[in-house]
């Protein structure tokens, strides 16, 4: 009787993970397996796991990645000039509480949107706020909130995220309004939140596509100078793929 109620008062203040820990315990009878201090520390384990947990899948769910990937699922065996090492000691997210950014360009296929993903799901195991745009619908979603008073929220809602990821950048050259929407974005981040920007045009050709050489300055200055750059070569991954299935 005396376990039941300690067992609701638990699910009153919504502690699932000890709910389903204690219940276990008294369940299998190992309680007298367990000293005062061990069981205090299972019980909060369980609950602090549960927590992470519920946490990690609502990063996820909100950041919204083109690829469900994490760190396990990257190739370094394709030769892609994917230094292994590098990309590991990024795993721990270091650049992220410095308030750097990565840069990565390559082919079409090569894996660059992958990668990127791969970045953001890292960073989310790491409990960092992150979200995914591709740049055409990020500059068209908050053109739009211009047009109906929504953009100040809009833009402080990407401001506050940890790590932004906006893939795809170049594919057509930028409007007047693009070009500004994209420099305030990378001001508001600038040495403080960290964006992680793929394209397939190599960084000496952004000043072509952001088509305003004075913003394209401002653009360039605050991304290349601050940020780890990852060149991607090679062949299609998709085509490497095709041709193993072959």
């Amino acid at each position: 009787m005396g376990y039941q109620a300690t067992i609701e008062k638990m699910k009153l203040m919504k502690l699932k993970g000890m709910v389903r820990a204690f219940s276990s315990v008294i369940e299998a009878e190992i309680g007298s397996n367990f000293s005062p201090d061990e069981l205090v520390a299972y019980l909060i384990d369980s609950e602090w796991d549960e927590r992470y947990n519920r946490k990690l899948t609502y990063l996820l769910r909100v950041a919204k990645f083109r690829y469900k990937v994490n760190f396990s699922d990257i190739d370094f065996t394709n030769k892609r000039n994917l230094n292994k090492d590098a990309i590991l000691r990024l795993s721990d997210c270091q650049w992220i509480k410095n308030g750097k950014s990565v840069v990565i360009t390559g082919a079409t296929g090569v894996g660059k949107s992958f990668l990127a993903s791969a970045f953001g799901n890292q960073a989310c195991v790491n409990n960092y706020n992150t979200m995914y745009f591709s740049c055409m619908k990020i500059f068209n979603k908050l053109k739009l909130a211009k047009a109906d008073g929504t953009y100040i929220r809009e833009i402080e809602k990407i401001k506050k995220q940890d790590l932004l990821i906006l893939d795809d950048f170049g594919l057509e050259p930028l409007d007047a309004s693009s070009r500004l929407i994209f420099l305030e974005i990378l001001e508001d981040r600038y040495k403080v939140k960290s964006t992680v920007i793929t394209s397939q045009l190599p960084m000496n050709k952004w000043h072509d596509v952001i088509n305003e050489p004075t913003i394209a300055d401002a653009i360039c200055d605050r991304i290349f100078n601050h940020s780890h750059i990852i060149e991607l070569k090679g062949e299609s991954m998709r085509k490497i793929k095709t041709k193993t299935s072959d």
